[in-house]
């Protein structure tokens, strides 16, 4: 039978509704499906672990509980609170969205409480009651003027209108050993690997610093940093804790960084840094290089650091003391200098009241058989640029130069 048009535009709208129909009714079969399953799994966690939804390894529990206890603890007091008002609320407190508002409304009060403190921190002087020995007078006498130098140039330069929006930045970087009361910002290339090792020493996690090896130091997670803190926590710590930055000369810095992770095989800098500066400043580069990131020059080094549009991010390993540390922002009570590494470090041992056995490392931490990066290494590599080019390094350090008083650089 053929069928007119009219009878085949009314069979097509009969199908056309009643698969609408059809998928409705899936829809609202599924929707119902998941709300029960979502229950079911919700009571199962609420009946296996009323703290947690999801089970911690008894390993990293402990290791939280022993290097982050007032974190730790803070996550407790909160999880304890929303159970008190989830049993007032009923179920609704276990949604991930309750959760998540709740936590964003205490961290805005937080955040008010914390803008209503005094920035930037007080200046506070050294204490120097633990220094017994007078062969320390000289030393002392250029920290007091470094210190003084440092204050001196952000009284006229630093700050930032609103510090505290960035505060956990700013400090990710500062270690903390709470036993001495010490603050360690981590400014790489700088003598950083060895101060690693004696707070390390000081936290009683090793009897000496000789035989904590590299991994250990920089893999092996046992420090505090002041950013695992809650705000009071930072901010107490920051205004009643002796803060330490050790620096080194800009030039000088970058230098041994190239030299360290271009210069040896590295499974991380090469294809990760090297392959992204070898594509972008090597014309016709070969294959293999373009594969595997190895030989890096430093002239295309060089040119990845001052492209504004860098084909890969900035490494804390050649970045600006000015923004690892925030100097002009935290007042830093100690500021030694990788020229003067041991003496400066010593001194500030028996300052802080370290046991006396306890000196500063000397050792190199890798590649041990490579000459150290000192001014003549420098000036063979700053050989192979440009004029130009050496201004342009010195004008991205430029505050570094300035806040720590280096001398300029012969370009």
């Amino acid at each position: 039978m053929v069928m007119n048009p009219k009878q085949v535009f009314l069979s097509v709208l009969i199908f056309g509704v009643a698969g609408l129909l059809l998928f409705m009714y899936l829809q609202i079969w599924i929707e119902e499906q998941h709300t029960v399953t979502r229950e079911k799994i919700q009571e199962h966690n609420t009946d296996q672990n009323p703290k947690y939804h999801i089970p911690e390894d008894p390993k990293k529990k402990k290791e939280n509980l022993l290097f982050n206890s007032e974190r730790s603890t803070g996550v407790l007091t909160e999880t304890s609170h929303s159970q008190r008002e989830g049993q007032a609320l009923g179920k609704t407190t276990e949604s991930p969205t309750f959760k998540l508002i709740e936590k964003h409304q205490r961290t805005k009060t937080l955040f008010k409480k914390f803008r209503e403190m005094n920035w930037p921190l007080d200046i506070h002087p050294l204490n120097k009651s633990l220094v017994k020995d007078n062969k320390w007078r000289r030393t002392d006498e250029t920290q007091e003027k470094r210190r003084s130098f440092l204050q001196e140039f952000c009284k006229k330069y630093g700050g930032v209108s609103h510090p505290q929006s960035q505060l956990f930045h700013m400090v990710s970087r500062i270690y903390v050993e709470d036993k001495h009361k010490i603050l360690y910002c981590e400014v790489p290339k700088a003598g950083c690997s060895n101060w690693k090792r004696i707070l390390m020493v000081l936290n009683g996690l090793a009897p000496s610093a000789y035989n904590i090896s590299h991994d250990a130091v920089h893999y092996g997670k046992h420090l505090k940093k002041l950013d695992s803190f809650d705000l009071k926590g930072i901010y107490t710590r920051l205004n009643t804790y002796t803060k330490a930055v050790f620096v080194r000369d800009p030039m000088e810095r970058l230098v041994s960084a190239f030299r360290d992770k271009f210069e040896h095989p590295n499974s991380y800098y090469h294809p990760v840094f090297g392959k992204a500066i070898i594509k972008k400043y090597r014309p016709n580069a070969c294959e293999e290089a373009l594969n595997n990131g190895s030989g890096v020059k430093f002239k295309e080094f060089v040119h990845y650091l001052l492209d504004s549009h860098r084909p890969v991010g900035m490494d804390i390993h050649w970045e600006k003391v000015s923004k690892l540390c925030y100097p002009c922002l935290i007042n830093y009570d100690f500021v030694g200098k990788f020229e003067t590494l041991e003496e400066d470090a010593n001194y500030f041992l028996e300052m802080i009241g370290a046991p006396k056995e306890l000196k500063f490392p000397n050792f190199k931490d890798r590649h041990s058989s490579d000459e150290r990066t000192n001014a003549e290494v420098v000036r063979q590599y700053l050989k192979d640029l440009t004029r130009t080019e050496r201004q342009l390094i010195y004008d991205f350090y430029y505050l570094d130069y300035l806040m720590f008083n280096y001398t300029t650089p012969f370009l």
